[in-house]
């Protein structure tokens, strides 16, 4: 599955994702994109974008993308706190559907 990772997302969480083609916001030259833009120019070349961002769902319209949003809820953004939630991240991967928003927590 091709994972874009937020800003917002630690650049080392994708050494944990190797059955992944994994990149970040930085990699592809899209720092600073506001999310309505992000998320249009992510839906050309990503399955899903993976994010600690717990309000996009609710600012941005996924209806007409053709990508999926994941959302890691965890008590920080630091890769300690995130690295318990690949588990479950890999399992909603597996069935993972375009436009769906997926809220993983621990």
């Amino acid at each position: 599955m091709r994972l874009l990772l937020d800003e917002s997302v630690p650049r080392r969480l994708k050494r944990s994702l190797p059955r992944h083609a994994v990149r970040n916001v930085v990699e592809m030259g899209w720092g600073g994109i506001r999310n309505g833009e992000l998320l249009a120019r992510a839906a050309n070349e990503f399955d899903a974008l993976v994010t600690v961002d717990k309000n996009l769902q609710y600012q941005q319209n996924l209806d007409n993308l053709p990508i999926a949003v994941i959302v890691l809820d965890a008590k920080s953004n630091e890769l300690p706190y995130l690295l318990p939630l690949i588990p479950k991240l890999e399992e909603a991967l597996a069935n993972l559907v375009p436009r769906a928003i997926v809220r993983i927590g621990a």
